[in-house]
């Protein structure tokens, strides 16, 4: 019964575990995705401020 029980423990931790490393890494996909979208934002509006002639 002991060895079962330490079997659970391991998994529920290792599940615990898991499961946060997914929020961490789902977090820095997300901040990560949003600041290219506002690096790209920025740069488009300064390359059209710089040529006027680029269609907006």
């Amino acid at each position: 019964m002991g060895n079962v029980t330490g079997l659970v423990l391991y998994v529920v931790f290792a599940a615990i575990f898991f499961y946060v490393l997914y929020g961490v890494i789902r977090a820095g996909v997300r901040d990560g995705i949003l600041s290219a979208d506002k690096r790209r934002r920025v740069d488009a509006h300064a390359s059209s401020e710089i040529d006027p002639s680029t269609p907006r």
